[in-house]
């Protein structure tokens, strides 16, 4: 027990050490996440003032500053709250004989830094795809993912408004996908995280991008938002799943985008029941009977 107990003080410790280090610019640069997530939501935003695909759409849309707090509380608060039980859950399978070595299908350790990361950014991104559709497919999932379809008026900050029990599924599962990896992280992995928020930023923004041709690679904000629809086609949970790649949803026919005005209605059936603030929207799925 011993162990659990200081596994899980030093994760909480060292989380709390580094978040603070990055707060004051303690940290190398390309590895400060907190920092990093204010220049790149600045530099979107600041491309949706200039370039407003819908606008008639305010700057300050609506539920702007709660989504600014999901941002925060989401990236750094709960990552905090959760990182020692992300370190007891490791020595949980270890002990249990569940490592990286027995589930790895490859070793890309001696591959060129470049397709390291390229495929450590395919396999994560395909796990959450993959995620994102079980909180759709699933009523005791979509019940916690309705907060990010609770959006109205769509801006990049929409992009970490969510529940944060869909951490809870997320992480063990892009675990389990760099344990298939070996257990493991490029050196650089920090270029594909930032990549990431980048594009998921992009993809929740209110500006009108289609990336060309690479559409069919790269998601976009076009497609996105359809996937926050309120009226979906018949017979369908969901559409336009990508997180970061939009190719999934070409591959196994989940892509629908018929026009690209971007006035459509956002949200989900009975959205204007959905609570309105933060503290009730985090309790909503907890709630018997909803769905």
């Amino acid at each position: 027990m011993k162990k659990y107990i200081d596994a899980f003080i030093k994760s909480f410790n060292g989380t709390l050490d580094w978040t603070w280090k990055s707060i004051i610019f303690e940290v190398p640069w390309y590895t400060n996440y907190f920092w990093g997530l204010i220049v790149i939501s600045l530099m979107v935003w600041l491309m949706e003032i200039v370039f407003p695909w819908r606008k008639e759409q305010s700057i300050f849309r609506k539920d702007f500053w709660m989504d600014a707090f999901y941002m925060f509380f989401n990236f750094f608060l709960f990552a905090l709250a959760i990182s020692g039980f992300y370190a007891l859950l490791g020595i949980f399978f270890k002990d249990i004989g569940i490592t990286a070595q027995r589930l790895a299908l490859i070793d890309p350790t001696r591959w060129p830094m470049w397709l390291q990361l390229l495929v450590f950014f395919v396999v994560l991104d395909f796990v959450q795809w993959f995620t994102h559709i079980l909180l759709h497919r699933y009523p005791f999932l979509w019940k916690f993912h309705k907060v990010h379809h609770s959006v109205k008026e769509m801006g990049f900050a929409a992009h970490l408004r969510y529940h944060w029990m869909e951490n809870v599924l997320y992480k063990p599962l892009k675990t389990f996908g760099v344990m298939i990896l070996g257990g493991f992280e490029p050196e650089q992995a920090y270029i594909v995280h930032f990549i990431a928020i980048t594009i998921g930023h992009f993809n929740h923004a209110n500006i009108k991008i289609t990336w060309g041709p690479l559409k069919y690679v790269f998601n976009n904000p076009v497609m996105h938002l359809y996937h926050h629809a309120y009226d979906l086609p018949k017979g369908k949970y969901g559409v336009n799943f990508g997180i970061s790649l939009s190719l999934w949803d070409y591959i196994f026919k989940m892509d629908h985008i018929p026009e690209d005005s971007g006035t459509i209605e956002l949200g989900f059936k009975g959205d204007d029941e959905f609570p309105k603030h933060f503290l009730k929207q985090n309790l909503y799925g907890f709630r018997k009977g909803e769905r």
